[in-house]
């Protein structure tokens, strides 16, 4: 009998060995319930959206061979702008400056200062900024002598602090990488007057980026600039038969009116 009372003592000194593991599961939920909030939180707006704050901040008439083309660059950058793992960077801007500039060249000035700022406006971002920054950027990099000057330093001019900026993140593992970098790598090298490949490589991986990615988003690239020169190329030609064709209309109604035969017309 003793012994089957000191049995039934040293049971709950055997259960309570057993608790200890019970208070992890609030935690485990407790982490949980963080991260969930956390995802809550990152709530980008949607395409649409973003394409109806850009038609409300300029809601006049794009001709369709540029509405097209800003509109598929908007639906990219928005993926791009609104990624967890973006990152704005001088070069950055530079790149899409540099890519605005060359789709709307054919604009007045005045017509693409105000759809570049609601184009970046609708992306939730400074339109300023972007100018600003790259300009300041395009004039660091045309005073270099040439692309030797390009190199990362945190204490450099401003091309280079920024190419330091791009390298450390690089190295941290938190390198925000888009086409609109490759591009605005590019201009760069344009700017200092550099043409060879090894250059570009060069200047690649000391920013920390795969020369790789850069090669297939510079292609796509002239790609999109050749088909719009194309576009621009057959708008033209059609531009051109109809002012021919409204000339002999307004010829041919000149020659009625003063009861002259009208010749028969192409």
């Amino acid at each position: 009998m003793l012994a089957s009372m000191q049995r039934r003592a040293a049971a709950p000194a055997v259960s309570s060995r057993a608790k200890p593991a019970v208070p992890r599961a609030p935690v485990v939920v407790r982490r949980s319930a963080l991260a969930v909030v956390a995802a809550a939180s990152f709530t980008p707006p949607t395409v649409a959206e973003t394409k109806a704050k850009f038609f409300q901040g300029f809601s006049k008439p794009i001709a369709s061979i540029y509405s097209t083309v800003l509109q598929e660059l908007l639906v990219q950058q928005h993926f791009m702008r609104y990624s967890k793992t973006y990152k704005y960077n001088e070069i950055y801007a530079l790149g899409f400056v540099s890519v605005y500039e060359q789709i709307l060249e054919s604009l007045p000035e005045s017509e693409r200062a105000a759809i570049f700022t609601s184009y970046v406006n609708a992306l939730g971002e400074d339109p300023e900024r972007y100018r600003r920054d790259a300009q300041r950027i395009e004039s660091a990099a045309g005073s270099l002598s040439g692309p030797d000057g390009l190199t990362p330093d945190a204490n450099g001019n401003d091309v280079q602090k920024a190419l330091a900026a791009m390298s450390a993140d690089a190295a941290a593992g938190k390198a925000s990488y888009n086409k609109f970098v490759a591009i605005g790598l590019f201009r760069l090298l344009e700017l200092t007057g550099a043409k060879e490949p090894a250059a570009l490589e060069k200047l690649v991986k000391a920013a920390g980026i795969k020369p790789e990615n850069v090669n297939r988003d510079l292609l796509m690239y002239k790609g999109v600039l050749s088909k719009l020169a194309a576009a621009k190329e057959m708008m033209k030609e059609f531009m051109e038969r109809e002012k021919r064709k409204q000339a002999e209309r307004e010829a041919a109604k000149a020659a009625k009116a003063e009861g002259k035969p009208v010749e028969a017309q192409a």
